[in-house]
């Protein structure tokens, strides 16, 4: 059974695999703060049921108060160690969706159905600004099925990488951000299509790109918002020839078979 991988802008996606329906970083908003979504439609409803969703860092682009709200009620919610804290609201919006959180640090694995979902590191400041300087680790996650996907949430490129993900089929790669410049613990087209060679994923999506922007800036480096999707395939040609890249507008999906 092939796993499929709907993208729905910015880290927000959808992976079934198994009979499991598996929701990242969701983000259904049409403005956050100072920015505005630019490009493709807001996800429609049926995107925010899934069977777990995934929260990579705190980040309020990551995890989104507001979205998470919109979950199915009773919908498993796994987010990292110390985000009940660190984070407030998260609690409220639980306890009134009835969600069943589950936090997690690099290493621990929570089963849904006949998936397992494992929590790996990530090198990204994932704090919760500007509530405190309470640390709370950037992680990504490995969702093992049928196929093994690795999503990357927010993550700059690091020693050991390839060993803590470990053989995956697809990788969720983000290639760009939300403004025209990058900070560290990001990684941009290039460096994701060294990450993609590092892992020696069969597939990948690029992820977190050409969906939001600072309103006011649509003319400060423009390239930075539209061409991330497109330089990371020309980026993993070279790269990682052996991977079949799949760059999906905004709501589209691709069914990608898993290794036999």
């Amino acid at each position: 059974m092939p796993v499929e991988v709907t993208w729905w802008g910015h880290a927000t996606a959808t992976v079934r695999d198994s009979g499991v329906t598996v929701l990242t970083d969701p983000l259904f908003a049409r403005r956050l703060a100072h920015l505005r979504r630019r490009r493709g439609a807001l996800p429609p409803p049926a995107a925010a049921v899934a069977d777990v969703a995934l929260v990579s860092h705190l980040h309020a682009d990551h995890l989104h108060l507001g979205s998470l709200a919109r979950l199915a009620v009773g919908t498993r919610l796994v987010v990292p160690a110390g985000a009940g804290a660190a984070v407030p609201g998260l609690r409220r919006v639980a306890a009134t969706r009835r969600l069943r959180v589950v936090e997690v640090r690099p290493g621990d694995e929570v089963a849904v159905g006949q998936v397992r979902i494992r929590a790996v590191p990530a090198a990204h400041d994932g704090r919760r600004l500007p509530y405190g300087p309470r640390r709370v680790p950037a992680l990504g996650y490995v969702v093992r099925g049928e196929a093994t996907t690795y999503f990357a949430g927010d993550t700059g490129l690091f020693d050991g990488m390839a060993e803590a993900v470990g053989p995956c089929d697809v990788a969720l790669l983000p290639v760009g951000g939300w403004g025209p410049y990058l900070g560290h613990g990001h990684l941009d087209a290039r460096r994701a299509a060294q990450a993609l060679a590092r892992l020696e994923a069969r597939s990948a999506v690029p992820v977190h790109y050409g969906t939001y922007w600072p309103i006011g800036l649509d003319a400060v480096r423009p390239h930075e918002f539209h061409s991330p999707g497109e330089e990371f395939v020309r980026h993993a040609g070279g790269l990682a020839p052996a991977a079949a890249v799949h760059r999906l507008g905004h709501g589209e999906s691709v069914l990608l078979e898993a290794a036999r």
